[in-house]
């Protein structure tokens, strides 16, 4: 028997961009590692529809206590999201070797 998803998650518009952004740059170098970063965010994603609450959350100087927690796909990438109600949102992906001071601001 397949277990019941509890949560819906939505994938923002700009995270959306951001995963096009980051696999469009990897493309040029290997279409397959494109590729493997695209499957594995739909993993991830698909993931947090029961139990999002696992992953850790994401604090930072400027980043409101318990609001956004993260979870890490394809070595370097986090998906950066808040669980409201029965939703999560996946707001931003980055990759973590990148500088991202600009969203602790």
């Amino acid at each position: 028997m397949e277990e019941q998803s509890k949560y819906r998650v939505i994938v923002s518009e700009r995270a959306a961009q951001m995963l096009v952004s980051h696999a469009a740059f990897l493309a040029q170098v290997s279409p397959e590692a494109a590729e493997r970063l695209t499957v594995e965010f739909e993993k991830a994603a698909d993931s947090l529809k029961t139990m999002p609450q696992r992953c850790p959350w994401l604090s930072g100087e400027y980043i409101p206590k318990h609001a956004y927690r993260f979870i890490l796909f394809e070595k370097r990438y986090m998906m950066i999201f808040q669980i409201i109600d029965n939703t999560v949102y996946a707001d931003y992906i980055v990759d973590c070797r990148q500088d991202y001071d600009w969203l602790f601001r």
